[in-house]
């Protein structure tokens, strides 16, 4: 049974950090895409980063987080994090964890976790 449970989120003032986790089981996460969703409330759920590949892996991010953001990933605790700084209003949402396999079609979803950027 596959499972990714995230935490970190909370309230954070604007211009803060937060650091989101996601551990892993059932999956590693060296084996296949982690990536970074969020959904802001009345929005669509969009995609905010990836990481892929061996060794440090190969990682990418949504063009308004991108030098704000920073995706990492630690194989031996088969966990992976999301490092967001200089927090914008605009970051409201709720952040999720996916695993995504192409061989098979796996794909996997943490129940989320809530970060609030208010003053």
């Amino acid at each position: 049974q596959v499972q990714l449970v995230e935490s970190g989120g909370g309230l954070v003032q604007p211009g803060g950090s937060l650091r989101l986790s996601c551990v892993a089981s059932g999956v590693e996460v060296r084996t296949g895409a982690m990536n970074w969703y969020r959904q802001a409330p009345g929005k669509e759920r969009e995609w905010v980063a990836q990481i892929i590949g061996l060794g440090d892996g190969f990682k990418r991010y949504l063009d308004s987080v991108k030098g704000r953001f920073t995706i990492s990933r630690d194989n031996a605790k088969n966990m992976v994090y999301l490092q967001m700084n200089s927090l914008k209003p605009e970051d409201t949402a709720d952040y999720y964890c996916n695993y995504y396999h192409n061989v098979g079609s796996r794909n996997y979803w943490g129940q989320g976790t809530q970060v609030t950027v208010s003053s």
